[in-house]
Order: C-alpha cells, then structure tokens, then sequence
C-alpha cells in the first residue's frame, strides 16, 4: 500500500485527503497540521461564546463539483434561520434541507452586503450607479470621477503594474479614492508596486463597463447575463462559520481511515538521490519525528517547503526564499450597539447596517477592514438581540510593531480607531475583546514573485511532490480554486497522469470558470 503524506488541514489539504481516501482504497493517508485546529485561514475561532472568521468567507461557486462537494458535507438549510424567524424575512430554502434551529451540520443562504467607509459615508462596493452614490459624493467630485474614467479609456495605460490596471480599469479619481490606499494599507507595498496579475484575478474583470451592463441587464432582465463575482447578492455560510466545513471534512477523513497529526510542524522534506521525496520531518512537543512516504501534497508556504528541502538548485532555492507574504491580526470587539445608521431597505436584528464587512479607506486609521459577525450567521454570536461582535481587521507583517503588540495593547489601539471612526463614542462601551492573528495570510505579488515560472518549473520537475491551494501555489485562491487543485491532483495520482499542467492551471485564466453549466458565481475570500 502506497503513503500519501498530506501538509496542512486547510482548505486544500483536506480536501486531497478526503479525495484520496474515497477514490483510493489502496493509498495510506496522512495529514499534519501545524496549529490544534482545523481549515487554515479559513478556520473559526470562538471566544466565550462569540465565534470569529479569519478575514471574512463567502461560499459561492460556478464549479458545479465544488457545489455538490459542500452541500454532501454541509446540506443547504430547509427552514428559516433564528433572525429569519425574528424578522419574518424569506429566504431560499431546501426542501428536505436540515432546519438549523435544530440541526448544526447544515449551511445557511446569507445576504451579500459589503460598503466602503469613506468620509464617514458608506458607498457600495464595487461602486453601484445609484442616486446615493452620486449624493455621497457631490456633484463636483461625480464629475471629477466621470471625466477621469472617460480619460482612462481614451488613454489606456500599460498594464505592468496594479496601479494602471485599477486606473485602466475606474478612471484615476475613483481609483484615488477607493482603491490606492486601501491597496497599500493591505500589501505594505504602493500598488505601482506590485504586479498587475493580482488585480486582475481579484477583480475578474471588474470595471465601470462591467458595472453599467450589470445595471442595464437587471433593468431589462437579461436572461443567462454572466454575473461577475464581485457583484453576487447571496452566498452560502456554514451554520458555525468556515471552520466548522472543515472539522465536518477533518472528521470525514479519520471515519474513512485517514490519519490527522494536529500540531505537527514539518520542517524538512528529504529528496533522495533519484530526485524524488522519500521522507519528511516534523515536530511535536519539541520532538523531531521522520515518516517515510511514496506522494506528497503540500499546502504549506512555498517558500517553508523549499527553505526545507536539500539539494535545491540555487536559483530555485532564491526565489523562493524572497518570495513575500502579509500577515493578518483582528481583534474581536464586543459592543451594545455601534453608531452606524441602517439607511438601507434590509431589515436587521436590532436594525444594526447589513453588512456582512466593511472596506475601511480613511487614512486617519490603520485598521483595513472591519467585520460584523452578526450578519454572517446568527448562530455566531451568543446574545443576538442585545450585543454586537465586531472584528476590526488590520493587515501587517510578522515581526513589526503591530504584530509585537501585547493583547492589551492591540485593544486599546484597536478601540481607539473604532471611536475614530465614530463606530462607538468611546471606549467604556466595550463589553469585551479578543486578539488573533494569523501568519503568512495573503501570499503576495512583488519581489522575486515575477519570477516564480521558474520556481513552479522545478516543482513540477519533482515527480511525487504536488503543490496545493493558496500558500502552496503562492497564488491567491479563494476556497473553491484551493478545492479545485486538489481535485485536479488527486485525479492525476488515481490515473497516473504525470503531466501537472492541470494542477496549476487552476484560477490563471479570466474565464477559468465560465466553463462549468452552474450559473452560481464563485466563492471568494475577499481581500480586494
């Protein structure tokens, strides 16, 4: 019987595990798992009762398999959720579906409502063409912003880094407004820094044209109109947050025989003289350990993978060794209510905004985000009615003064900017706070990333080695393209398929997911 040894339960590790074990009944699975929990960034953490997610997970997807893959673990709700009851609000239902009032393994149908706070207003995100828009923004800058964009199409840029592309894509204005210091404030790097790549795969070709048809064919109801991603209106949510899809899948992988080694660092893979992987090491309490294996799937950072791995050629060894990552805190804060006005038509418990997160652009404040885990599932949250759970979300690097903040410290900080912001009028309206973080969150596109074909090259070249999800491509997939690597490499390990173009193909192209007959927009973990 062949060893498969699988590097990390996220998303994309668990994924090829579950995979393996239920096309394969002649393959030995084994999972390592740095922390004590599940789902990598996409876990959920819970704190007396609240529960958080790690930067924020819509379930959507146009690829029907990934559908089917989380409605067998996690069936899509037959009765109304506990604030759908609350305020008598219909939503779509499956029939036979488990009733989440009863039931946790089910998922729920949730609103799509992100905004951006700029100037203490809120303005839809992307921008929508609506009268509030316009009101928002005055008639001198609606004018400003008309102008620019048309200046933007008259004189297209070249698209070699993010900051033309963003321009190309909303004229310089909106870009300056909405897009340049949100950018920087994530990456740590100018958008004039960073490569265009990225810009394109987040927005999926996003831009005002784009906007205007989506508007036109709403008013005249185009049939089959292709819906970009950033403009869906529903997503799928697990009862108890992202996480709990991934202790669903964790406990699916030990009831079909699979092994999982929860804090388990692995610190080397061994290449044997052949050039293929015979063996890797971890680390457990301290101990070092060896298995011995036949296939390796790794979702862990590429640069930790080769950083681990002898005999590598030196130009391989130095773009991986640069390539750079952004580091992710939050800190959970829990309030009576927060100043924020619902001037919308979507009724709320306790008539708080219906956001789900909110794209923070003011330059008075670090924080780049902020979440309210009220409206993800009201199973989130302990007391629904009569508290409000925020998640302030700030994007750093390991090692800087943000990330060597005491919890204290981060709280005060974090408290501070939300009274900024007029969220809250001051700190003594804290109920309670809770800081997380989370390394190497959002693998990032400058320094020796434009070179990373060659780096991927050699990869492939290493025949039993298969590189999976977000940090193990490097590349910045949501869930479902994540799943969709793995798929694709269990598939060529079941054939024998030795070719891995497939592998790595996933989520490179625009249409990537145009192809499939499901017409539901794919998931995203925005970070946009």
């Amino acid at each position: 019987m062949k060893k498969a040894l699988v590097i990390g339960a996220g998303p994309a590790g668990l994924t090829a595990a579950y995979e393996l074990l239920r096309q394969s009944k002649d393959i030995e699975v084994v999972v390592f798992e740095e922390s004590n929990c599940f789902g990598g960034i996409s876990k959920t953490v819970e704190y007396k009762g609240n529960r958080m997610d790690m930067g924020g997970h819509r379930f959507f997807s146009k690829v029907k398999e990934v559908n089917d893959w989380w409605d067998k673990m996690l069936p899509m709700q037959g009765a109304p959720t506990y604030d759908d009851i609350l305020l008598k609000r219909d939503m779509p239902l499956s029939e036979g579906g488990p009733d989440p009032e009863k039931e946790d393994r089910v998922m729920l149908t949730r609103h799509r409502v992100s905004r951006i706070f700029f100037d203490d207003k809120f303005y839809d995100y992307p921008i929508s063409l609506k009268p509030e828009t316009f009101k928002n923004m005055g008639l001198l800058k609606t004018m400003q912003v008309g102008f620019s964009y048309i200046g933007a199409v008259l004189h297209k840029r070249p698209e070699n880094n993010l900051e033309n592309f963003y321009i190309n894509c909303f004229g310089k204005k909106l870009y300056s407004m909405f897009f340049e210091y949100y950018t920087e404030n994530l990456w740590g790097r100018h958008p004039s820094e960073i490569d265009a790549s990225w810009g394109a795969q987040r927005t999926k070709g996003l831009s005002i044209i784009g906007i205007i048809k989506d508007v036109f064919g709403k008013i005249f109801k185009v049939k089959n109109r292709k819906v970009n991603t950033s403009l869906i209106e529903e997503f799928k949510y697990p009862k108890l947050g992202p996480g709990q899809l991934w202790d669903v899948t964790a406990s699916e992988v030990e009831r079909l025989g699979g092994t999982i080694i929860k804090n388990a660092k692995v610190i080397k893979v061994h290449k044997n003289e052949e050039g293929v992987l015979d063996s890797l090491t971890y680390v457990v309490d301290s101990i070092e350990h060896e298995m011995k294996g036949d296939i390796f799937i790794s979702s862990m950072p590429m640069k930790d993978l080769v950083g681990g791995m002898n005999d590598v050629p030196a130009e391989p060894a130095r773009i991986a060794k640069g390539l750079p990552y952004r580091d992710y805190m939050t800190l959970g804060v829990l309030v009576p209510k927060l100043n924020l006005k619902n001037k919308t038509n979507l009724k709320t418990v306790s008539d708080i905004v219906p956001d789900c997160w909110v794209y923070v652009q003011d330059r008075r404040v670090k924080m780049g985000r902020f979440q309210i885990y009220n409206n993800w599932s009201p199973y989130m949250i302990k007391d629904l009615e009569n508290t409000v759970w925020v998640g302030l979300e700030y994007f750093v690097n390991e090692g800087d003064e943000y990330w060597n903040m005491s919890e204290e410290e981060f709280s005060k900080f974090g408290v501070e900017e939300m009274v900024k912001l007029k969220l809250i009028d001051s700190a003594d309206q804290v109920i309670d706070t809770h800081m997380e973080k989370v390394k190497k969150a959002y693998p990032a596109y400058f320094d020796t990333y434009e070179e990373i074909d060659t780096l991927v090259d050699y990869l492939k070249s290493i025949d039993n080695l298969y590189c999976v999800g977000r940090n193990g491509q490097h590349r910045y997939n949501n869930i479902d393209h994540s799943m969709v690597t793995s798929f694709e490499t269990v598939k060529n390990i079941v054939s024998g398929n030795k070719n891995k173009d497939n592998i790595w193909s996933v989520n490179t192209e625009k249409e990537y997911h145009e192809t499939s007959e499901n017409d539901t927009p794919e998931n995203e973990a925005e970070v946009d």
